[in-house]
């Protein structure tokens, strides 16, 4: 959850974790391809290899206890943007406060396009709450890049030109244009992969992602920030409010998907990719959850020791399928993951004695303030497991 100044009055951000219209039951994750699921290359500097994303998601409201059996998502890439709502909120979606994520095929192609919201909390003052802004974000998100096997938008994707910040910015305008949402923002952090194994990344905000390889932090993200603890984000500024703030001379932030930082990867077998609110980053840094991704990764055998170092194991294909992990709820290594994630963040962000990195940035910003251990907050990471494909694509 990210915030605005003052400590003591802090702008929260929060997300709940979303795959279209919300999920907290596990589905089986990305198997093998439908026959009708095709795979088209994303440009042709890329690689010939072919790539499927195996997701799964975690996630924990402020002030909830963390339960890794309801608070997991695992997607079924044949069910595209199906939602599961079991033991979710009125609402229909996870109870999981103001953090929001989605998952989503690409058309009919085995491309995907997911990642996370944060809805800011400091709208509550207003009266306003802002879980509605990231969710219905991730909602409309999902929903575009599900319906993108129209004609027109088919061609984008054949041509690689289907790309994470147009995602953003389309779901975004379809928000306002709707005006069913009187006010709030959020921050966002979303991906588009192609299975040729080109990735975008569109980060607005101080959400953030980690691309991860044996025992590496190969890339992590910046958080995007117009003063310390005061990220990007998108809104909806209520015309009341928009009249007050000029009349006092202020100007509201509300920054546009243009202003997202796009950066484009290549991701390899046996990378994994970790997408988190921000209820994550402020408890652990990436160094802290590559060294918890190894763990699982080398303790399932996913990576394991070769002749020149760490190399993906041969039984990586395996233990990210549905029943590779011998466990009731979290039976592939990607849910397994999701679930260590977002528990070892919450017992962080409950930790009074062991500062995180937000307090470190506290205490380098304002020395005054006496700031220690974790920061509470919603949370939701995504997780991403990188398995090469032998499907043929199609040119």
């Amino acid at each position: 959850m990210a915030a605005m100044r003052p400590i003591k009055s802090l702008y929260l951000l929060g997300f709940t974790p979303f795959f279209f219209g919300s999920a907290c039951r596990v589905t089986s994750p990305l198997i093998h391809r439908d026959a009708q699921q095709q795979c088209f290359p994303y440009s042709s500097s890329t690689s010939p290899e072919n790539f499927g994303f195996r997701i799964a998601a975690s996630f924990s409201a402020k002030g909830h206890k963390f339960n890794p059996k309801t608070d997991l998502f695992s997607f079924k890439p044949s069910s595209q943007s199906q939602a599961e709502t079991a033991d979710a909120s009125p609402k229909g979606r996870p109870d999981s406060g103001q953090d929001a994520f989605f998952v989503s095929n690409i058309g009919n192609s085995m491309n995907v396009a997911f990642g996370v919201a944060d809805g800011v909390g400091g709208w509550s003052d207003s009266g306003i709450d802002s879980a509605d802004f990231s969710h219905g974000l991730c909602e409309r998100m999902a929903d575009i890049a599900r319906k993108a096997s129209a004609q027109s938008k088919w061609e984008l994707i054949k041509r690689g030109n289907f790309k994470a910040r147009d995602l953003l910015q389309k779901a975004y305008n379809a928000i306002v244009e709707a005006k069913e949402i009187r006010g709030g923002g959020s921050t966002a952090c979303i991906a588009v992969g192609n299975c040729n194994g080109a990735l975008q990344v569109a980060n607005l905000g101080d959400s953030g992602f980690v691309q991860l390889r044996p025992n590496a932090v190969y890339f992590a993200s910046k958080p995007q920030t117009h003063a310390f603890n005061t990220p990007y984000q998108l809104s909806i500024l209520p015309p009341k409010m928009l009249a007050r703030s000029v009349a006092f001379g202020n100007k509201p932030l509300s920054d546009q998907p243009k202003d997202a930082s796009v950066t484009d990867h290549t991701v390899k077998h046996g990378d994994v990719l970790v997408f988190a609110t921000d209820g994550v980053w402020d408890n652990l840094s990436p160094t802290d959850v590559m060294k918890l991704v190894s763990r699982y990764m080398i303790g399932f055998n996913g990576w394991a020791d070769g002749k020149d170092g760490m190399v993906v194991s041969d039984e990586l294909d395996v233990l990210t399928t549905e029943g590779g992990i011998g466990k009731e709820r979290e039976n592939t290594l990607q849910s397994l993951l999701a679930v260590a994630i977002a528990g070892e963040a919450k017992a962080a962000s409950e930790n009074t004695k062991l500062d995180g990195p937000f307090a470190r940035e506290v205490q380098k910003y304002y020395p005054g303030e006496d700031w220690h251990g974790g920061k509470v907050d919603d949370i939701c990471v995504v997780v991403a497991v990188v398995v090469k494909d032998d499907v043929i694509v199609e040119t």
